[in-house]
């Protein structure tokens, strides 16, 4: 179930002044859990309001049938707030385009540079393709955000278990969980950059099976 791996662009690279990276280049697991079957959307899905000026963030709901969780995912500095906020939103917008079937919504394309969206299609196409949806419980944790020296790049690093998550097959109603042995934690590396309205919108994404530390 683990969320699609590709490449950190070299400009990201060279614009970020550390960079914490998954080791490897990426999870082998293609079809693992991200989705949720129809449901009724929890009032508490709903995105939060705009925090930056000049830009109204779209509004994302999931199901009940998939809950993301989000943990201690908090800054006490304004900037890597920001960062939290909107890669937080990224992850969101993403499922709930799988949910949906959904491959061009707002949320996808609002959190997403030309390169992100790209590629975050190509991972939702994974489910979509396979009449694939994600049901379940989803816990996100151990954030880190690495601001870039100019301000206006950043790596977001956080955790996913997929412990409690599946994948449910919206036409024989099949449902899967990773197999058996499979390390259920996934490290992520998400590269962002600022745009001209103050929105952290995403480059590129890394995964790393098993690299969680906790």
């Amino acid at each position: 179930m683990a969320r699609r791996a590709f490449t950190i662009t070299a400009a990201a690279l060279t614009a970020t002044t550390a960079l914490l990276l998954t080791g490897c280049g990426g999870d082998d697991s293609s079809d693992d859990i991200k989705g949720a079957e129809s449901g009724s959307p929890s009032p508490s899905a709903s995105a939060p309001a705009s925090t930056a000026p000049g830009a109204k963030r779209p509004e994302i709901t999931l199901p009940n049938s998939f809950r993301l969780t989000f943990q201690d995912w908090k800054s006490d500095k304004s900037e890597e707030q920001a960062v939290l906020n909107d890669g937080k939103e990224e992850l969101r917008s993403g499922y709930a385009a799988i949910i949906d079937n959904d491959l061009d919504s707002e949320a996808l394309v609002f959190y997403h540079t030309t390169s992100g969206l790209s590629q975050a299609q190509q991972w939702i196409k994974t489910y979509t393709d396979k009449n694939l949806t994600v049901i379940g419980d989803l816990p996100v944790f151990d954030p880190e955000v690495v601001l870039g020296s100019g301000g206006d790049n950043a790596v977001l690093n956080y955790c996913t278990d997929e412990g409690k998550a599946s994948t449910k097959n919206l036409k024989t109603g099949e449902m899967q969980g990773n197999p058996p042995g499979t390390d259920p934690e996934v490290f992520y590396s998400v590269s962002m950059t600022k745009n001209e309205q103050g929105v952290w919108q995403t480059v590129s994404v890394r995964s790393e099976r098993g690299g969680c530390q906790r």
